[in-house]
């Protein structure tokens, strides 16, 4: 399959779009306790944004935010459910890496939940480590903290 790779930034209104969708899917998966995390989703503050096209049709989002003058955040996630399995989630981690490491960053981390199963399998395919929960998920049980170096 051949994929567009648009890099915007968070007015994008197609990032915009599959991001509620991705918080629909994660308020289904988790529940009540998604609400806990809502706070740290948002994306006004996101400027590195990735968006996956085939055809016109937007299929997948990424972002990534600074953490500190090494780290990278990886945030905002998501591939619409009709077209996992595919292989582009694994497009995506590695354009945003690419995207990272071109911004002088030696870290990227991330945080999922723990019942995102299928998220952890894949950033420990791509060689994302667990490491403990990094600010401000520190004392969340819900949250599972990775980690990769470049």
């Amino acid at each position: 399959m051949t994929f567009k790779i648009l890099k915007t930034d968070n007015q994008n209104e197609d990032f915009i779009e599959l991001t509620q969708l991705l918080d629909q899917a994660l308020r289904e998966r988790n529940g009540e306790s998604q609400k806990e995390y809502a706070q740290y989703n948002k994306i006004d503050y996101i400027k590195d944004v990735v968006v996956i096209y085939k055809d016109d049709t937007p299929l997948a989002c990424g972002a990534f935010k600074r953490l500190d003058a090494d780290t990278a955040e990886i945030k905002r996630v998501f591939v619409k459910s009709d077209f996992r399995g595919q292989g582009i989630s694994k497009v995506l981690i590695r354009q945003l890496e690419e995207m990272i490491k071109a911004q002088g960053y030696k870290f990227a981390v991330l945080e999922t939940g723990i019942r995102q199963v299928e998220a952890k399998g894949l950033y420990t395919c791509m060689g994302y480590e667990i490491i403990p929960n990094y600010e401000p998920y520190v004392g969340m049980v819900e949250s599972v903290c990775m980690k990769k170096c470049f």
